[in-house]
């Protein structure tokens, strides 16, 4: 009983936020409206530099091979280094540059630098696996 109770008063109260919160929304788009093309904007950059850095270690899937045969940890963080700095070096592309931008966004960018070396790890570990199973 009490639990019903909770869920029944549960839901009233998140309907109700959810209500609010979508009002408010609609308010401050209505009040700004350059604000949507700015999100939908931000996020269209987001997509395609997330596209490029899954496609740039598959792209140059001739380097891995070569890095696994020379056989040297130093070659094979200079490659995971370098595939880094390109993708840096798209997304302030992107961005307009490396100034103007506020804390959010640098936060946002290093967690974004720091998503993109793991996955270039995994990419080019993965390919240096089948790489030395061919050999």
């Amino acid at each position: 009983m009490l639990a019903s109770l909770g869920q029944y008063l549960g839901g009233k109260v998140i309907t109700a936020i959810l209500v609010v919160a979508g009002g408010a929304t609609l308010i401050y788009f209505y009040n700004n409206p350059e604000a949507p093309a700015a999100i939908w904007k931000t996020i269209k950059y987001a997509l395609i530099w997330a596209g490029f850095v899954v496609v740039l270690p598959w792209a140059t899937f001739f380097v891995t091979p070569w890095v696994v045969s020379r056989e040297s940890n130093a070659l094979a963080a200079v490659m995971l280094i370098a595939y880094l700095l390109i993708d840096a070096v798209f997304a302030f592309y992107l961005m307009g540059g490396i100034s103007g931008h506020g804390t959010l966004a640098w936060s946002v960018l290093l967690l974004g630098f720091l998503a993109a070396a793991v996955y270039n790890f995994k990419a080019c570990e993965f390919q240096a696996e089948k790489a030395s199973d061919s050999l």
